[in-house]
């Protein structure tokens, strides 16, 4: 069948993509406490929904903080490892169909890199990363509500308002400042008080997270010359990151992009990288 797999171990999940003919047919997320289980545990589940035999199975292309914690064959499949920056590049500008971007990759914390398309090769530029992502929404949320599910975080965060917490300009003068709208935020949890619902407590930590992330691309993009912002990674998947890309993009004139798969960016580009090295 000539079946290949991406596999991006994160610090909390890991991301599974099948190839078949050059084409995705299966995507799956499962959790990962465990890297090596986790691995192990996502080839098994996409040999299982798909009735396959671990024969059908070609390569294994593995990157993420995790992959470090495997050193042999996966399930005994040959194993073959695709630095992490290089599959962030590599699946950013594939999913986004772009050849120079800056690629902001969203998992657990944050990493921020220039990807560009130079003579065939992909070339990847660490700019800049921060501890702020999806581990500190679901940590903050956790301590704040007690609720850990991101799912459910997620829901809450859209039912409620982030202006409950959070200090606008607006609430501190009603000039305006020049390419800031009023509803722009002054402080996160600037006029946070006793009583506030939980769905107002989610939104504004939701708020908080993107809006950080959101100020390094923007900073980044501007200190490579360019406006292209791809959005990849977990959190791509909240329609508060849509938002916020959304607003930042009209505040700050960039071009923030969540492209389709961007969850699975990076599992794909260590597919198309592992991929590329071994036809050249």
């Amino acid at each position: 069948m000539g079946i290949k797999i991406g596999l991006d171990i994160g610090g909390s999940t890991t991301k599974i993509v099948g190839i078949r003919d050059n084409g995705i047919f299966y995507t799956s997320i499962v959790r990962s406490d465990d890297p090596v289980a986790s691995a192990a545990g996502a080839v098994g589940k996409l040999i299982s929904d798909n009735n396959l035999a671990v024969s059908d199975i070609d390569c294994i292309y593995l990157t993420g903080v995790g992959s470090g914690y495997s050193d042999n064959p996966i399930l005994g499949i040959r194993t073959v490892k695709i630095e992490e920056f290089t599959a962030i590049a590599t699946g950013g500008l594939y999913v986004s169909g772009k050849d120079h971007a800056v690629i902001v990759s969203m998992g657990t914390g944050t990493a921020i890199l220039e990807a560009v398309r130079k003579d065939g090769k992909i070339l990847a530029r660490h700019i800049i990363g921060s501890g702020v992502g999806g581990g500190t929404l679901v940590g903050l949320c956790n301590s704040a509500i007690g609720i850990d599910d991101p799912k459910v975080l997620a829901r809450l965060a859209d039912e409620g308002d982030a202006g409950k917490a959070d200090l606008t300009i607006a609430d501190i003068t009603d000039e305006e400042i020049p390419g800031l709208p009023l509803t722009a935020t002054a402080s996160n949890f600037g006029k946070a008080a006793d009583g506030l619902d939980r769905e107002d407590i989610a939104a504004a930590v939701f708020n908080m997270v993107h809006q950080v992330i959101g100020c390094l691309a923007v900073v980044s993009a501007r200190s490579c010359g360019i406006s292209d912002i791809v959005l990849t990674g977990q959190l791509t998947g909240f329609n508060w990151c849509r938002k916020t890309a959304e607003d930042f993009s009209s505040m700050y004139g960039v071009d923030f992009q969540i492209p389709a798969n961007a969850v699975y960016s990076t599992a794909i580009g260590a597919y198309i990288a592992g991929r590329e090295d071994s036809e050249a």
